[in-house]
């Protein structure tokens, strides 16, 4: 059986967190904003996040050795997030999601190249 390090469960906690994060603040936020909030390049890169987080908490749930890589693209595609969140503005609960996970996968994918 596949044994989750303390590591991975905080990196998996954080990717769902901001996978979470991510559709919520789309779905009941964004819609309801409209302007900015729901230009296309922004929207599509909130939901862009969003499945990456989740695809990345799945791979390493499931054990795949590709986690590192895909932790690896999930730290830079959350940190663009947020930063679009941060420049759109009211939407500090989402970039702090961001942030979070970008840290965690960023030192996720990093022991790999440690390894």
């Amino acid at each position: 059986m596949h044994t989750l390090s303390g590591e991975m469960k905080t990196c998996i906690d954080a990717c769902q967190s901001c996978y979470a994060n991510c559709v919520q603040t789309a779905m009941q936020h964004c819609l309801q904003m409209g302007g900015q909030h729901t230009e296309p390049k922004h929207f599509q890169l909130m939901m862009a996040c969003a499945e990456i987080c989740r695809t990345s908490a799945a791979l390493m749930l499931i054990g795949s050795p590709s986690h590192l890589m895909q932790c690896d693209l999930c730290a830079k595609i959350c940190e663009e997030c947020a930063t679009d969140c941060e420049r759109i503005g009211d939407m500090d609960e989402c970039a702090q999601a961001c942030r979070a996970c970008a840290k965690e996968c960023r030192q996720m994918a990093g022991r790999a190249m440690a390894a």
